[in-house]
Order: structure tokens, then C-alpha cells, then sequence
């Protein structure tokens, strides 16, 4: 089902959940205090929801073993997040997380299986969503399924044991996943995510049509450390507005207009700013990203800092959290709770416009997703429209020669970059060692 926004309905606040006790392991033996104390200290910053992450290993160790024990944790963790005022939102293919992937054992090595394609790990997927929309869909906080956490890493080329996919085959799995949360959960939005290589990486399957077509709303995952920081500065205008440049990149892909997005993901990364300036760069990353059209809201990475005593987590993870390991708010976590009851209440977006055009072919894939890629040429057109104080969007070179499609976005003016100079994007999602 389509999400929309009700006159006068808030834009929404929340943060992904990152248990303070044993992070995400902590699905192996669940303790629900542990939970209450991380959703009260989450309450207590004025957020209203959280997108929890249930292991995929844990909840289907086997194709056609789906753990009741480990749905039933799943349906206790959103009913805890209820008695905070919470809603929570569930991702299901978990899939990559912070570096590390948790692939069951029935989908790799001896038994490896595109998960992508094969029919059966297509079934045993569709299972696992169907089964937990069963225990989920009558929660009434029980905000929908992201069918998984940037699974579209698994295929691509810079993944150690990649999963190739075509663009067709990425389109049916992620129609057959949405299909059967709609099926088993009817009464909730549902989405799916991938990480920024769908938007900058030329010849993945994944594409930005995809992204801002399919699914109930548009997710952005937006961090600065994927050359952003390192070529432009962390607190620079690039790194501060990055999460507003994705946003509106993703409207240009858009059919509908008034389609919504959720930035589902952002975060203030330590290799990209000194602790001092992390507050700031998340009051104008918020701030930014509060100006778009149709936007659902804003959820942080990530709710709490990831234990020291916990190995091999590249150095940032340690450190992303709005509260520290002794469950105390952090600089970032309170300026978050101060900027929050201002954003809540919507205001008009601001006019737009200047349309960039991004060229694209046949299929709506850019010609060179290169160009909207840091550094790239479409990139620097925004960077250029942001310092004569204007307020740009993107538009595709298909719907740049419709007249009444730019009518319907308000652009009146076209800016086409020369892309020429637009070189291949360099993924710094994961970065181990």
C-alpha cells in the first residue's frame, strides 16, 4: 500500500536500533529489560519510532525452519517499543550490518544459492516474510517491513562472494518480497533499501528507477564517508546537504510526483568528523533533509554506541550512537532531542525551480551514474546551484522533455551538465582492516 501524509501529520523522528547489550547478537538470547532500558532512553529524546533488525541466521538457520521462538522475540520487541509510545518499523533479510553479513548457512559454500534468484531461496525468503507479517501485521505500532538492510551489497562487484543480478532480476525480487509482505501484512506500507552504489555505480543491477518505483515510499541511505567528506571536507556544504542531494536525486526516478521518501539512514561517521563537530553536522543534515518535499521523516544511525568489548567492528561503528554504552545521551543524541519539537511541525517545502537533468537511456538508468556521484559532474551542478543560494532538483532527461511533467514539479529551468568529466564512483560502504 501506498504510505501518505495526513494533513497536519508530523514529520516522524527515530532512530535504528542498535542494542546497547551485545548489538545485534543480543537476538540470540534476548532480554527484554535490556530493551526497555534502550527504548526509554530513546523516548526520553522526544523520538517516536525505531527500525529494529532481527538476524537473519536466527530467525531461519534452515529454509524451511523458521525459529517460532525468534518471531515471537521479534513481536515482543515491537510490543516493548508500544509501551514507550514507540512505533517500530522491521527490516527482514538481515542480511549486512556494520561490516558484517549473516548469511544462513543453507544459502552459501556448499549450498551457495543466488539469493537474488534462485527459486528456492526465493521461497524460503517469502516464507520468512510471510511468517512474520502473521505475528506482526495486527501491532498497532507496527510501522512495516524494509524487506532487508542494503541487501543489494550482496550483488555487487566489490563484494568478496557477490550474487549478480541483472536489472530484470533485481526488479522480481524485490516485487516478490513486497508481495508477500502485502499479502501478509496488509495494512502497513512496506520498502525496500540499498546503499548508495544503486545511485553512483555504473552497471549495478540496482538502479535508482528501482529505488523510487517500487515499494510504498523512496529510502535514502545517505553517508558522507562515500567520498563526499574526503573530497569535499566533513563540515562542508557537500557532506552537510549530501542527505538533501539524495533525497531530491531520488524524485527525479519518481512517476509519482507526490511519492514520498524516508531517510532511513544517516549518520555522523568518525572518520569523516572530530566529535566536536558531530552535533552540528547532524542539526544541518536534519535541517536540510526537513526542507524536502514529501518527506516521512528522518531515522538516525544509530540509537547507541556498539561495546568496546565487541571485536573487529571497523573503528566508527564504536562511536555512531545518540547514547553511549552507560545508557547517558550523548552531544549528538541531545541536540538531536533539542532540534526535534521545532521539525516536527511541517512547513512548506521551498520552491525548486532549477531542474538538473540527469541523462538517462531507454530504461531511465543514468547514462553515467558516475556523474551523480561525488565529485561527478551532475554532483557539482548542485554544489554550484547551492552557492548562488538557489534550490535545485533533478529531473531525467525523459521527463526533462515533457513539458507537463516539469509543470507538475514546478521546474521552469533547465541546467544539462557536460559529462565529460564524470569518472567511475569508488564504493566506501564497507572498509575492514
Amino acid at each position: 500500500m501506498p504510505a501518505t501524509i495526513t494533513p497536519g501529520a508530523p514529520l516522524r523522528f527515530g532512530a535504528n536500533y542498535t542494542p546497547a547489550t551485545d548489538w545485534m547478537h543480543s537476538w540470540l538470547s534476548l532480554d527484554l529489560d535490556d530493551v526497555r532500558r534502550d527504548f526509554a532512553g530513546l523516548a526520553e529524546l522526544g523520538l517516536d519510532h525505531v527500525r529494529v533488525f532481527p538476524l537473519w541466521t536466527v530467525l531461519q538457520p534452515n529454509r524451511t525452519l523458521i525459529r517460532d521462538r525468534a518471531v515471537d522475540d521479534v513481536r515482543a520487541v515491537v510490543d516493548v517499543a508500544a509501551e514507550f509510545g514507540l512505533d517500530a518499523s522491521v527490516d527482514v533479510i538481515q542480511g549486512h550490518l556494520s561490516s558484517f553479513d549473516f548469511i544462513p548457512s543453507w544459502l552459501f559454500t556448499w549450498h551457495d544459492k543466488n539469493m537474488f534468484t534462485h527459486p528456492e531461496a526465493l521461497s524460503g525468503q517469502v516464507a520468512l516474510i510471510e511468517r512474520l507479517g502473521a505475528a506482526l501485521g495486527d501491532a498497532g505500532n507496527f510501522l512495516g517491513f524494509t524487506t532487508g538492510n542494503e541487501t543489494n551489497q550482496f550483488s555487487a562487484a566489490v563484494h568478496p562472494s557477490p550474487w549478480p543480478v541483472t536489472t530484470a532480476e533485481a526488479s522480481n525480487w524485490i516485487t516478490t518480497l513486497l508481495d508477500a509482505a502485502d499479502r501478509s501484512a496488509p495494512a502497513q506500507p512496506h520498502v525496500h533499501s540499498e546503499y548508495d552504489v544503486a545511485w553512483y555505480l555504473d552497471g549495478h543491477g540496482f538502479t535508482p528507477a528501482l529505488a523510487a518505483r517500487l515499494g510504498a515510499m523512496t529510502t535514502v541511505h545517505s553517508w558522507i564517508f562515500n567520498g563526499t567528506a574526503q573530497r569535499y571536507g566533513g563540515r562542508s556544504t557537500a557532506s552537510d546537504r549530501h542527505a538533501e542531494y539524495m533525497i531530491e536525486l531520488s524524485r527525479a526516478f519518481a512517476v509519482d510526483p507526490q511519492r514520498m521518501t524516508w531517510l532511513q539512514e544517516v549518520g555522523a561517521p568518525s572518520n569523516c568528523l572530530e566529535p566536536a563537530e558531530m552535533p552540528d553536522f547532524l542539526e544541518a543534515t536534519v535541517r536540510h533533509a526537513a526542507r524536502t518535499e514529501n518527506l516521512w521523516g528522518i531515522t538516525w544511525w544509530c540509537s547507541h554506541d556498539v561495546s568496546r568489548a565487541l571485536a573487529d567492528f571497523p573503528e566508527l561503528e564504536y562511536s555512531l550512537g545518540l547514547i553511549d554504552q552507560e545508557a547517558t545521551a550523548k552531544p549528538i543524541g541531545r541536540r538531536f532531542a533539542e532540534i526535534i519539537p521545532e521539525l516536527r511541525a511541517r512547513r512548506e517545502a521551498p520552491k525548486r525551480p532549477l531542474g538538473i537533468v540527469i541523462e538517462v537511456d531507454e530504461d531511465d538508468t543514468p547514462v553515467s551514474r558516475g556523474a551523480l556521484a561525488p565529485g561527478g559532474p551532475v554532483f557539482e551542478a548542485w554544489l554550484a546551484a547551492c552557492a548562488d543560494g538557489m534550490d535545485a532538483t533533478f529531473v531525467t532527461s525523459q521527463a526533462a522533455a515533457d513539458p507537463a511533467a516539469l509543470s507538475a514539479r514546478g521546474i521552469s529551468e533547465l541546467v544539462r551538465p557536460d559529462l565529460s568529466a564524470a569518472r567511475s564512483y569508488l564504493s566506501q560502504n564497507t572498509v575492514v582492516g
